[in-house]
Formats: structure tokens, C-alpha cells, sequence
């Protein structure tokens, strides 16, 4: 699933949409979910092509827990959407739905969430990887249960390209063509990051932290600029067509590909973290963006149906639950003893992946609510240089705009 993708390509939406204040206590916390003892009826909006293997889930939920009663729908616009699809009204929202953590800041402050309560808090901290849990922090409290991480990576084609050429930009795009959009922010957005820039602070999380209007800056634009001259960078909307016929032999992408990219390439499928690539004539690591994957409790669920709420959320996002879900998908699991099992220790994409969330290869997305003004802005901003719409002479006066305008308070 391109869910990352889909918010950067739908940040319009998200900007246009009418959002309604919720009226559900923030102060709240979502009811513990240790006692058997539960019962009510809980809806549950998931994407349209996890439905099947999430009924699967819940039958498993259903045996421990028979008295729920839960209803498995598709969300209305895509997970990508979930903050403007729950907020058109809150009343009427799924109980349980999934959402990518860079919304979770805004859904927070916007009430529409509760924080998890300290039984699941200490539960989520306990079996889940470090930095999924800070993924679905907000203000120093969690507010989802993560259960999946993406970072893209590099595909290629191991007949083209060796596991030497592809750990660096300037010798992979010597040896063979890398297909790639660079009209889409989530792609080359981190370049800012491997300057040196910040967005939203170390922390990711400060208003006026975002430094991208600097020297680093520019160098990043540089970059950007000249890859629109290196003829074997490939810009196309559609790199996996580009792998199939043969034109290109590498791309950048992420887990919800992985299953079509071994379909095209066959027995020369591999894939590799990013590259190091060199900006300002130095030599630094390719970043990416880290997204996690999660669940949340709408804080308007009926007080009868909280408990349930809660606790099918809890049990979704378990070890065994995300193991399924990775056997259907192929989304990466955050749950330490589920990333240690035998499928996922012997499969390279869930390695590369996991590598890409080490400290150095990637930048958590960040959940401030001026996330949806980020990915409108900055997708502009980054084909303007790479297409020379953007002259070099402008490069620090667009930044200056761009930092301005994504710093304001909403």
C-alpha cells in the first residue's frame, strides 16, 4: 500500500476539507483493556484491500473475546485520509481506524483521539521497537498502537546492478538508470535532511525548528538541480512500468511495492538500503522518511463501547496480528519479538527496511498539525529545482517562503 505516498499526493485534500471540532474529552484516556470481561460493538475502518486478511484478525479477536461484536468496513477515502475522513463527523467515524502517525499530532489537539490509558501505554512501550513508540508520542503521550513501519529503500536489478554499485548515488547512476518521481515530496523531501536541515526540530516536533532555509538548504536544491542532468536519472510517474520493460534498473520504494517488484524482476529482485550521495561535495547517508503505521480509538465512541474499542485495538496491533499482517502485505512489524522471528530475520526487504529506521538513515515523519501545509508546499518546491522552474538564484528566498509558511501556528 502506498499510504505514505498517498498523503503526500493528497495533501490538498487534507488542506481543503472541513474539519469539525470534536467534542470528546481529551483529558480522557482510553479504558484498560486487561479484563476478559468485554463486550459491545465496535466498528473497525481499515483500507480496501485489508479487509479480507482483517476479518481473519478479528475471528482470532472473537475467540478471546466472543461478546464484541465488530464490523470490518473499508474507510472512506483511504488510511492516508483518516484525519479529514474522521473529522466530517467524529459521531458518525469507525471506532477503531488506521492512521499514518504524522496526523496523530493534529487529531490529538483537535480531540478527536484520546491518549492511551497507562495499562496499554506500558504494553505498547514493552513490545514494540523504541522508535515506533516515539512515532505515536504526542506532547509526551501516546495515542495509537503502532503496528507497522515503513521507510522506502532501494529495488534493482541484481543482473544490472551489484550490492557494491547501489551504496552510492553517484556510482549506481553511473552503472545503470535509477527510475524515480521527483514530484513527490515523500521522495526527495529527505535530501533537505541529509544536508544537515531540520524539519520541525530535532525533536520533530518544534513549531519554529524547521532550519531548511539555510546554506544546507541550498546545497539541497543544488542537488536536486542537478539531477535533471544526470542521464540516468529517470523521472516517470511510474518507475515499476520503467522495471518491467527494461529502461530503468533500479528505483526507490517502499514495502507496499515489494510484492510487485519481485513479481517484475524474478530471480534478479533485490533491494538494498538508501545510497550515500554527495551534497555540497561532501559525502553523506540518503535519508528517508519513517513512517509507522497505527491504529487508533475514536474519542467519540460510545461510553458503552470504549472498553471494546480499546482492547481491539490493543489486540490487532499484537505480535500475532502483525504477523499476518506482514504474511498478507508485507508490511514490516514494530513488535521487537515479531521482527526477530524466522520470516521476517531471513527476508531482505524486512531487513532493508528495518536498516533504513536506524538512527542516521531516516527521519521519523513528524506529527505536527502544519503536516498537511508541509506536503502541499513542498512537493513544488522540490520539482522547482530539479526542473529548473526554480532558478538558483531564488533557491533562498523560496526557502525562506516555504519555512514561513509551514512554521505558523494553525
Amino acid at each position: 500500500m502506498k499510504l505514505w505516498q498517498k498523503i503526500a499526493l493528497g495533501a490538498t485534500a487534507l488542506l481543503s476539507a472541513t474539519v469539525l471540532a470534536a467534542c470528546g474529552s481529551s483529558s480522557s484516556s482510553s479504558s484498560s483493556t486487561d479484563s476478559n470481561k468485554v463486550t459491545g460493538t465496535v466498528k473497525l475502518w481499515v483500507d480496501t484491500t485489508q479487509v479480507p486478511y482483517y476479518k481473519k484478525i478479528v475471528k482470532n479477536f472473537n475467540k478471546k473475546y466472543p461478546d464484541v461484536t465488530v464490523k470490518v468496513t473499508q474507510s472512506p477515502n483511504g488510511s492516508a485520509n483518516a484525519k479529514t475522513d474522521v473529522g466530517k463527523d467524529p459521531a458518525k467515524a469507525a471506532d477503531v481506524f488506521e492512521v499514518p502517525n504524522d496526523q496523530l499530532g493534529s487529531m490529538a489537539d483537535q480531540g478527536y483521539i484520546n491518549p492511551l490509558s497507562p495499562a496499554a501505554t506500558k504494553k505498547v512501550k514493552a513490545n514494540n521497537v523504541a522508535m515506533s513508540v516515539k512515532g505515536v508520542t504526542w506532547k509526551n503521550k501516546l495515542y495509537a498502537f503502532p503496528f507497522a513501519e515503513q521507510a522506502q529503500t532501494v529495488y534493482y536489478n541484481k543482473s544490472k546492478l551489484s550490492a557494491e554499485d547501489v551504496k552510492d548515488w553517484d556510482t549506481l547512476t553511473s552503472k545503470g538508470v535509477l527510475a524515480t518521481d521527483f514530484t513527490n515530496a515523500y521522495n526527495f523531501y529527505p535530501v533537505f535532511l541529509s544536508a544537515g536541515t531540520y524539519l520541525y526540530g530535532k525533536d520533530g516536533e518544534t513549531l519554529t525548528g524547521t532550519n531548511v532555509n539555510s546554506a544546507a538548504g541550498v546545497a539541497a536544491m543544488t542537488w536536486l538541480a542537478q539531477q535533471k542532468q544526470n542521464k540516468n536519472v529517470m523521472q516517470t510517474s511510474n518507475a515499476l512500468n520503467q522495471l518491467k520493460s527494461g529502461n530503468a534498473a533500479a528505483t526507490l520504494d517502499g514495502p507496499w511495492d515489494a510484492a510487485n517488484i519481485k513479481k517484475i524482476l524474478g530471480d534478479d529482485f533485490a533491494v538494498a538500503p538508501y545510497p550515500t550521495v554527495t551534497i555540497n561535495s561532501k559525502k553523506v547517508q540518503l535519508k528517508a522518511f519513517q513512517g509507522i503505521e497505527a491504529f487508533a480509538v475514536n474519542s467519540r465512541t460510545a461510553t458503552k463501547n470504549q472498553k471494546a474499542a480499546a482492547t481491539l485495538a490493543e489486540f490487532i496491533t499484537n505480535k500475532q496480528s502483525q504477523l499476518i499482517v506482514y504474511n498478507e502485505s508485507g508490511q514490516i512489524p514494530v513488535d521487537k519479538s515479531a521482527q526477530k522471528s524466522d520470516t521476517v530475520a531471513s527476508d531482505p526487504v524486512a531487513q532493508a527496511v528495518m536498516t533504513m529506521g536506524k538512527p542516521g538513515y531516516s527521519t521519523l515523519m513528524p506529527k505536527m498539525p502544519q503536516m498537511a501545509t508541509f506536503w502541499n508546499l513542498s512537493a513544488p518546491l522540490i520539482n522547482g529545482a530539479y526542473n529548473g522552474s526554480i532558478k538558483a538564484a531564488d533557491y533562498a528566498a523560496k526557502l525562506d517562503t516555504f519555512a514561513a509558511a509551514i512554521s505558523k501556528k494553525d
